[in-house]
C-alpha cells in the first residue's frame, strides 16, 4: 500500500509516472536495454532530450530567446555556479529569504560583492521583505530571488518589482512548475528537479541567451555554462535517467492540463490544510507571521509541545501520512504538498489533524 508522501525532496511523483518508469526501467522503446543502460550518445536519449527541453519550455512559457540545460550538482552547486559565471568581482543583489537564499549569498560572496538588498533573517524568516523595504544597489549584474522557502515556509506570490535592465535570477528549485507566471520577467532560472519536476539527480537551469556573451571566460571547463550550452548538455555524461523521469512528468504536466490546472490544484490544497491549521491557531500553530507570504508548497507549524508533535508524527506515520517531520534546523511539523501530492493526501492529512485535535 502506497503512502501519502509529503517527504520534502525526494518527493512525491504522480503514480502514472512511476508505472511508465516500471515498464521501461527493463527494457525501453523496444531497444532490449534499459533506459538506465542507453548511450547519452544515442538517437534514442538525444530524443529525450530534446522533447524534455520542448515540454519544459512550453509549459513555463519560455520563449525561443532562452536555452535550457541539465547538469548535476543540485541547486547547491548553482549558489557558485551563477556568480562565477556572472558576478567577476562586481556588485549583485540577494534578496535572502531563508537557509538557502543564504547559501547562495555565501557563495557569491566567493566571486564579488554581493549586496544584501533585504533580508528578514532577524524575524526568523517568518515572513517576506515587503517591497518597499527592499534596497537594490545602484549598478547591479544582477539581482537573486529564492521563490519558495522549503524549511520556513514561504513564498513570493508575486514577485517584487526589479530596476529596468538588470537580470533578474531565481532559485525555483521547491516550486517550479506549480503556477503559471511570467517567464520573460527572469534572465535565469535554476531548480533542483526532486521536489516539483522528477527525482534527485539532475538540475534544469534556462538562461536568456542575451546573457551568454556577458559570462566570464576562462572558468574551469564543466563550471563553465557555456561548455554546456555549446553541447547541448551533453559535453559528460548527463544524468539520463533522471532527464527520462522530467521527460515523463512534464509529459503527466500537460495530459492534466498544464500550470493553469497545476495552480488550481494546489490553490485548493494550500485553502484546504490552512484553512484547518486556522481553525486552531493556538495548536496548529502556523510559524509563518504574514498569511500573504504562506508558502503553497511547503507548510510548517509548531505545537503545543515537542511532546505532542513527536507524538503527531509518530501517529500520522501508522496512519499512512510519512515525511512530515519539519527540517533538523528548525524542528516542528512541515507539510510538503508538491504538485503530485492529491487533493485527497490533503484532504485525508486534515480528518487526521481534526481527530488529533479531539483526542489530544
Amino acid at each position: 500500500m502506497r503512502k501519502w508522501n509529503f517527504n520534502p525532496g525526494p518527493a512525491t511523483l504522480p503514480l502514472s509516472v512511476l508505472e511508465k518508469l516500471k515498464e521501461n526501467t527493463v527494457e525501453y522503446n523496444g531497444l532490449g536495454m534499459s533506459i538506465l543502460e542507453i548511450s547519452h550518445r544515442s538517437k534514442e536519449f538525444e530524443a529525450i532530450l530534446q522533447e524534455t527541453k520542448k515540454l519544459y519550455h512550453e509549459l513555463l512559457g519560455f520563449s525561443d530567446d532562452y536555452e535550457t540545460i541539465f547538469l548535476g550538482g543540485g541547486a547547491s552547486l548553482q549558489f557558485a555556479m551563477v556568480p562565477m559565471n556572472f558576478l567577476d568581482g562586481g556588485v549583485a543583489d540577494y534578496v535572502v529569504t531563508g537557509s538557502w537564499a543564504k547559501k547562495a549569498l555565501k557563495e557569491a560572496k566567493l566571486f564579488g560583492s554581493p549586496h544584501v538588498a533585504a533580508s528578514t533573517e532577524s524575524e526568523n524568516f517568518t515572513r517576506l521583505p515587503k517591497e518597499e523595504e527592499i534596497k537594490y544597489s545602484e549598478n547591479p549584474k544582477y539581482i537573486h530571488f529564492t521563490s519558495n522557502n522549503t524549511i520556513y515556509g514561504t513564498q513570493w506570490h508575486k514577485f517584487p518589482k526589479t530596476p529596468e535592465g538588470v537580470p533578474v535570477f531565481c532559485d525555483m528549485s521547491s516550486d517550479i512548475l506549480s503556477r503559471r507566471f511570467d517567464a520573460s520577467k527572469f534572465s535565469l532560472i535554476y531548480a533542483g528537479a526532486q521536489k516539483n519536476l522528477g527525482p534527485a539527480g539532475v538540475t534544469v537551469i534556462t538562461i536568456k541567451k542575451d546573457l551568454i556573451s556577458k559570462m566570464k571566460d576562462g572558468l574551469p571547463t564543466m563550471l563553465s555554462y557555456k561548455t554546456h550550452i555549446e553541447n547541448n548538455s551533453l559535453y559528460n555524461t548527463p544524468p539520463v535517467y533522471a532527464i527520462y523521469v522530467v521527460k515523463l512528468v512534464l509529459e503527466w504536466a500537460k495530459e492534466i492540463g498544464g500550470l493553469s490546472k497545476i495552480e488550481e490544484v494546489n490553490n485548493k490544497k494550500a485553502e484546504v490544510l490552512y484553512g484547518t491549521m486556522d481553525k486552531y491557531p493556538d495548536y496548529y500553530r502556523g510559524t509563518v507571521k504574514d498569511k500573504g507570504s504562506r508558502s503553497f508548497m511547503n507548510v510548517t507549524f509548531r505545537m503545543p509541545s515537542e511532546e505532542l508533535e513527536a507524538k503527531f508524527i509518530k501517529e500520522a506515520s501508522a496512519k499512512g501520512f510519512h515525511g512530515l517531520k519539519g527540517h533538523r534546523s528548525v524542528g516542528g511539523i512541515r507539510v510538503s504538498m508538491y504538485n503530485a501530492m492529491p487533493l485527497e493526501g490533503i484532504e485525508k492529512l486534515c480528518e487526521f489533524m481534526e481527530d488529533f485535535k479531539k483526542n489530544n
